[in-house]
């Protein structure tokens, strides 16, 4: 009998999950915290999301011998991604930190910020601060984002700096 796969520990992701702007991260696939804690948490003020995951394609390898044309994978690509957060009527809001053409790298934690758990890097340059208007809801900003290279997936947690 096949060993089934472990049953999940399941969760909503609100009050849960982090996301944070971090500016330079010289190893996306191994930050410092220093490099973390050196980043805004921006879970706090996001009020929804869009993007920020990868796909792969698929390239047919057809052979004059067969009629079953066989795949091998192929480019991976990051799908269009954006952020989307409150605006303050003050102007003291996200537009202060997410400026058009920044470059900087967005960290999600899904499980939270728990050293060894893991979490996704993806570099990124703002494309668009723009401002969602609709009549009957609260004022917001959509950044929009271009992900520049792979992003780095399932990378370890580093631990909280000792006191």
């Amino acid at each position: 009998m096949a060993t089934p796969i472990n049953e999940s520990v399941r969760y909503y992701r609100r009050g849960v999950t982090r996301v944070l702007w971090v500016p330079t991260i010289l190893n996306k696939n191994s930050p410092t915290r220093a490099e973390l804690d050196a980043g805004t948490a921006l879970e706090g003020e996001t009020g929804a999301m869009a993007g920020w995951q990868t796909t792969s394609g698929t390239v047919p390898t057809p052979a004059l011998g067969s009629r079953f044309t066989p795949v091998v994978g192929g480019e991976i690509t990051a799908a269009d991604s954006s952020l989307t957060f409150w605006a303050s009527q003050d102007g003291d809001d996200v537009r202060l930190l997410l400026i058009r053409e920044a470059r900087g790298f967005i960290v999600w934690m899904d499980e939270g910020d728990v050293p060894a758990q893991t979490m996704d890097i993806f570099p990124v340059q703002v494309t668009s601060q723009a401002k969602v208007r609709e009549l009957d809801q609260a004022a917001q900003i959509m950044a929009q984002f271009a992900i520049t290279s792979e992003p780095a997936e399932n990378v370890a947690i580093p631990a909280a700096a000792a006191p």
